[in-house]
């Protein structure tokens, strides 16, 4: 049995020989190609993939890898699946700001529902976060679950974000959040989510697996809700780089559906 956990650690340490070699903005932002995803493909963006697929080639025999930049790959007998966002909150890593991750998730089928182990690393607090459907979510190997989520919006995130999209929707949660965080990493802050650190999040642009595969595991091992605007329900999301939907997670399935009507 593949020790999961194990192999994320060694990707982390890959990962920051690559942030060593690329230190700054000049080194990270030059783009090198587009993306299967459709976005330009970034240098620190290629170099983190390139070196965290190279050490599960390393290690795993059989896979599906979806992964934002090179698309789907298949080796062997194409199980399980892993679902990879090398980068989430790729802007501030180009930048260097301090508030971006490495997210895997990993599937026995080829839908949200079917996540079994996932896994994130913060570059800027070096928390790490881990999860296993059934058995609870972790950071720093403390169990979440403790302290959760007010039952109102006192601290609500929005997350993949242009100004314009800010500007659109921020009367309309008026009333119903208190105050409004962008940060610049949808996986990261459904992480704070499931620490209770945040109160709601929503993506005001529509999210892919990459970008949530891992982090929603969290969010459900501690019993909050997670839902999809545009193509519930969630368990039936593919795991691929075609489906994408806006998402709202919260404490409770209300608060989420208030949040989701506030924002249609």
């Amino acid at each position: 049995m593949t020790d999961w956990l194990a192999v994320c650690r060694e990707a982390v340490a890959d990962v920051r020989e690559v942030l060593a070699e690329l230190p700054t903005r000049a080194e990270r932002e030059p783009v090198v190609r587009m993306g299967v995803g459709g976005d330009e493909t970034t240098a620190i963006d290629h170099e983190v993939e390139r070196v965290v697929i190279a050490r599960l080639a390393e290690r795993i025999r059989d896979y599906t890898i979806v992964s934002e930049e090179i698309g789907e790959v298949v080796r062997g007998a194409g199980r399980p699946w892993i679902v990879l966002d090398p980068v989430d909150g790729s802007l501030n890593a180009k930048r260097g700001v301090p508030h971006f991750c490495l997210s895997l998730a990993v599937a026995d089928g080829p839908t949200m529902g079917d996540v079994v182990f996932g896994y994130v690393h913060d570059f800027g607090t070096g928390e790490e976060w881990t999860g296993r459907r059934g058995e609870g979510a972790w950071v720093n190997g403390e169990r979440l679950g403790a302290v959760r989520p007010k039952d109102e919006l006192e601290l609500l995130a929005f997350e993949a974000t242009l100004a314009s999209s800010i500007a659109e929707h921020a009367a309309s949660v008026v009333g119903l959040a208190y105050r409004l965080r962008v940060m610049g990493s949808l996986a990261l802050a459904l992480c704070n989510l499931a620490a209770g650190r945040l109160d709601g999040v929503c993506s005001l642009k529509p999210a892919r697996s990459v970008d949530i595969a891992a982090a929603q595991l969290f969010v459900r091992e501690v019993g909050l809700s997670i839902d999809l605007f545009e193509h519930p329900p969630f368990d039936d999301a593919p795991l691929d780089l075609e489906g994408r939907s806006r998402v709202v997670a919260a404490g409770s399935p209300e608060l989420c559906a208030r949040l989701a009507s506030a924002l249609s």
